[in-house]
């Protein structure tokens, strides 16, 4: 940890340096408007607030926590996350402090660019070395599992798969010793019953002491806890009432009592929620300035080919269980679906125009649903909207199927972009729109939004 710190503290120092010499001392100085009295002497205090932030923002972002260290992708989100912070800080400093000599915002651009490319280089030089197994076991925290359970399997096989993990699995403690038979890969020992626990934390040196099986008595369970106390042991439990959306778990206090709970996803937070909508709106305006023209062409084939409305509307379930009408070119025959039966189109689908193979291959059907962002009952990212009365039957047979509708659908999705259109599985969708769900970001959007430029349908 130690290491780490000093190492960024350098890195960003040398960055300081680099700001400074770019902006006062190299031939773009006399660009802007130039202070020739700027000196690196009177510029120092500016170097100690700079590098004293920086390092505050890194550790505000979790980035000096033992469990970063072996993980480098979490460690460069919080470096990015970090360098924005700073420089958006200390542009506010710039402006209301009116700080002597006045900061120049190109140095800091100068010295945010840098920091980012030399911190994001230095640490992965930095893991690289301690990825090594001689280093890495000195920083992997002992787990020993109380109780055994499908979930306790899953996690052990993960801590298994990724040596970069910083946990090791010590092995397993059962409340009844009649089961120790059932269930561990030979990965994960059975070492004892409880009864034993605290002689085998002293011995295995745990760290951890994680809680698999929620249905035991709450006198096994406080017993637990109190050993855990008395043997400077963490005391953890597996949830496993919480099948999904389990990133949004969170403990908060109603009336001084702590209750668990699934709520801080992403999309809860009311500023992501106006992110997205600002980038929905603004998305939605470029789309369908950009697509009038096609949509006008097609139109007209549609048109020449079927006579009678352009336009198909379909009533659609959206966010929390609201109904609106999807809008799309019609790409079928008009009688293509009569009164009363509702159903999925497939692959070579006989029922579709000649036009509608086309326009389904290359999304092109789908354009004037940025009609349905611009109204707000869409967003351009998220789960693919369905049918209410293909949902009722949905949401009994398909696990998880419901918990979709937390968030509004979109014009494309996750589950779009790798494959899952037409008649694919269902339970895949959810997974994909679930993982979505947790881990949203504006990052993620854009991204989608990317790949489905070049997505074809190729299920129908």
């Amino acid at each position: 940890m130690a290491a780490a710190l000093m190492g960024d503290a350098g890195v960003t120092f040398l960055a300081l340096l680099l700001g400074f010499w770019l902006r006062f001392r190299s031939p773009l100085a006399p660009y802007g408007t130039p202070d020739e009295s700027v000196t690196l002497a009177n510029y120092a205090p500016h170097f100690v607030l700079g590098l004293a932030l920086l390092l505050g923002c890194f550790a505000y972002s979790g980035i000096y926590r033992s469990a970063a260290l072996l993980h480098f992708h979490e460690t460069a989100k919080c470096i990015v996350r970090g360098v924005a912070l700073w420089l958006l800080i200390f542009l506010a400093l710039a402006f209301f402090c009116h700080l002597q000599p006045e900061i120049s915002r190109l140095f800091l651009v100068f010295t945010a660019s840098f920091s980012l490319t030399g911190l994001l280089t230095w640490r992965a030089s930095f893991h690289r070395l301690l990825s090594a197994e001689s280093i890495a076991a000195h920083f992997r925290q002992r787990v020993v599992f109380i109780g055994w359970t499908p979930e306790a399997g899953r996690l052990a096989r993960l801590v298994w798969q990724d040596r970069t993990d910083p946990y090791e699995i010590v092995g397993y403690v059962d409340f009844q010793p009649d089961n120790a038979q059932v269930g561990p890969s030979a990965n994960v020992p059975y070492l004892g019953d409880f009864d034993e626990l605290a002689e085998i934390v002293r011995a295995e040196k745990v760290d951890i002491a994680l809680l698999t099986d929620v249905n035991a008595s709450d006198h096994l369970i406080l017993r637990l806890a109190t050993l855990c106390e008395t043997e400077l042991v963490e005391f953890k439990i597996i949830p496993s009432y919480f099948p999904i959306l389990v990133s949004g778990l969170h403990v908060e206090m109603v009336s001084g009592t702590p209750v668990l709970g699934v709520d801080r996803l992403p999309l809860g937070c009311l500023h992501n929620r106006i992110l997205k909508r600002v980038f929905d709106l603004a998305g939605a305006l470029l789309g369908i300035t950009l697509s009038l023209p096609l949509i006008a062409i097609f139109g007209l084939i549609v048109y020449a080919e079927s006579p009678g409305p352009i336009f198909y509307r379909q009533r659609r379930l959206g966010r929390r269980g609201q109904h609106f009408d999807l809008l799309k070119i019609r790409s079928m025959r008009l009688d293509a679906e009569p009164p009363g039966e509702i159903g999925w189109t497939t692959k070579d689908d006989a029922r579709r125009l000649r036009v509608g193979a086309f326009m389904r291959r290359w999304n092109i059907d789908e354009l004037p649903q940025f009609w349905n962002v611009l109204r707000g009952e869409m967003s351009l990212v998220g789960p693919r909207p369905e049918r209410p009365e293909l949902i009722a039957e949905f949401k009994h047979d398909i696990a998880h199927y419901n918990a979709r509708h937390l968030i509004k659908p979109g014009l494309t999705g996750l589950a779009q972009v790798n494959g899952m259109r037409g008649d694919t599985s269902l339970s895949e969708r959810v997974r994909y729109d679930l993982h979505y769900m947790e881990h949203w970001s504006l990052l993620v959007d854009l991204r989608t939004m990317f790949l489905t430029l070049f997505q074809r349908q190729n299920a129908c």
